[in-house]
């Protein structure tokens, strides 16, 4: 057992000593030891619970003969983060979770680990570090929350940042506004839309790193505590069997997973965090192969912010395996694939159960005839721009209109609200992306205003940074290269023409080559805007969002 190196032999008797202080038997000391990583925290609705959940877990592993040790990693809260310095630290903190996992599975050799998990950079962090440690390990979510009311009306997050645009514009009273609150986000569980939190718990369970149901079973559910303990006793199985993440990640699951993510019509960061988790076990993800799977694979499903349907319903209408198995009757998934179960996915497929046909469409009669996501290029990114195309009015799939320019979510944010915005703009917002945010802000404040304000259907967003899971809307971001390291974007003008065409992919300036090459030798590199601290390090470290922001290979590179 990999334990043995802290735990046999004569010269292990101090270490052993310290195992008794913990109160743990010689019993547990000869049984695998199991590390059970968790996010718990008293600021993270999707986390509040974790700490029954991981005691499910235990449950599992100790019913199974292996001894489990906990420990904790840190997650940041999007929502309560949004529209402040704090969402800088937000796609930043995935590199430091998947390091520290690797600090305490390597520090304290356990036999397998189990990671439970909920919100946004937590599930690809914790899978970065599966995927770089690879020894036994499955992943468990703590679910997503129920859907809120508000005066009849189902709501969420996505709803209540919507609604401070109502308020800007008049069409809502600050007392409604107070009212929608009490009752939008309704207890545990990552948000109730398709956001990026349930977009990456769903796309593990896609993968093949956690059991059928770990996507979509509500948080507050007992089915959740069931499957915590059936955790516990695969990961057991799975040590056995010597079943590890590279055994399952393969190039094949991960295009599982992505034409998944295109049937579900998942937020725009799964981008940046499948070529993230791709890249520790060296498979390269290019961003055409997500237009090529986009191309061929149809939106099942319009969960909110697309449509009114909300994880919930997806579950009752059977969940991540029935949509797999509607994308199995076409050929377009890898069935052979091996899951942490030991099963394969065709396996796991069969014993999904029959589907409510409003909440997943059949192949032959989908939402949308290509996938939820589209990647653009053009001369403002030659390397790639990501939308949510599932969520976009058919009025802007097609869009050209005057640049107004931006250098800030807080600038374009006053903007909006003081009335400045108007039909027909193309917003532009640079200087967000990984290295000049730094650290790529979700700008989920700008998005929903302009959805609360009525101005969704007639105004487009541009940006090197990131819109969250929850935006709606002809919201285009991941722009690479980003304004900071000389982008295309950096030279963009004040009502430069703009033209969208999503359809065809196509994302273009009306400015020649030669004027932007004139434009180009004018431009001098800011300053970075945080040069000190972590996020000064992670500026200096960072790669583009074409690649996942994951960090620089050649750390001695500027």
């Amino acid at each position: 057992m990999r334990s043995d190196q802290m735990k046999k032999g004569v010269g292990k008797g101090p270490h052993r000593s310290l195992w008794k202080a913990l109160g743990v038997t010689d019993k547990e000391l000869d049984q695998p030891i199991v590390g059970v990583v968790h996010a718990k925290s008293e600021i993270v609705p999707g986390h509040m619970h974790l700490d029954t959940v991981t005691e499910a877990v235990k449950a599992g592993i100790r019913m199974e003969g292996g001894t489990p040790a906990a420990f904790p990693t840190i997650g940041v809260c999007d929502g309560i983060a949004m529209n402040h310095k704090g969402m800088k630290y937000s796609l930043a903190s995935r590199e430091l979770i998947a390091d520290s996992i690797e600090v305490m599975a390597e520090a304290h050799p356990f036999d397998a680990l189990v990671m439970v998990t909920n919100c946004d950079k937590i599930v690809p962090g914790m899978l970065m570090a599966a995927a770089r440690l690879n020894i036994p390990t499955l992943v468990i979510s703590g679910g997503p929350m129920m859907t809120g009311r508000f005066r009849g009306k189902d709501i969420d997050l996505s709803t209540m940042f919507e609604y401070v645009g109502a308020v800007s514009s008049g069409k809502m009273s600050e007392e409604d506004l107070k009212e929608a609150e009490e009752g939008a986000c309704p207890g545990c569980g990552s948000c109730a839309g398709m956001f990026t939190a349930n977009s990456m718990n769903c796309l593990t369970e896609a993968l093949g790193m956690s059991l059928p149901g770990n996507g979509t079973i509500p948080a507050v559910q007992a089915a959740r505590i069931r499957l915590a303990k059936e955790a516990g006793m695969k990961v057991m199985e799975a040590f056995r069997e010597n079943l590890c993440p590279r055994d399952v990640m393969t190039e094949e699951a991960f295009m599982n997973a992505l034409t998944v993510d295109m049937a579900l019509g998942c937020s725009t960061n799964t981008v940046l965090h499948l070529p993230a988790i791709a890249n520790e076990v060296g498979i390269s993800m290019d961003l055409d192969k997500i237009n090529d799977i986009s191309d061929r694979t149809p939106q099942l499903c319009k969960l909110s912010p697309a449509g009114h349907h909300r994880i919930q319903d997806l579950h009752e209408a059977g969940g991540i395996q029935a949509v797999m198995k509607e994308l199995g009757k076409k050929g377009l998934l890898y069935e052979d694939s091996l899951t942490v179960s030991g099963q394969t996915v065709r396996q796991h497929m069969q014993a999904a159960k029959e589907v409510d046909r409003d909440i997943i469409r059949s192949f032959d009669d989908p939402y949308n005839t290509t996938g939820g996501i589209a990647v653009l290029r053009g001369n403002i990114a030659p390397d790639g721009a990501v939308v949510k195309q599932g969520a976009v009015a058919a009025s802007m799939l097609v869009h050209s209109g005057p640049a107004r320019i931006f250098s800030s979510e807080e600038e374009v944010t006053d903007a909006i609200l003081a009335g400045r915005i108007k039909p027909k703009d193309v917003i532009i917002i640079r200087y967000e992306g990984p290295k000049g945010g730094p650290g790529m802000r979700e700008m989920l404040t700008p998005t929903s205003a302009l959805a609360g304000m009525g101005l969704d259907e007639s105004v487009a967003l541009i940006t090197d940074g990131r819109f969250s899971g929850a935006t709606r809307g002809s919201s285009i971001g991941h722009v690479s290269p980003e304004a900071m390291e000389g982008g295309p974007i950096a030279f963009l003008r004040e009502h430069d023409i703009i033209d969208i065409d999503i359809p065809k992919r196509k994302l273009e300036a009306d400015l020649s080559a030669e004027e932007f090459e004139k434009r180009k030798e004018k431009w001098q590199a800011p300053e970075l805007k945080i040069s000190h601290g972590y996020l000064g390090r992670y500026a200096r470290l960072v790669t583009s969002a074409s690649s996942g922001a994951v960090f620089k290979n050649d750390f001695d590179k500027k």
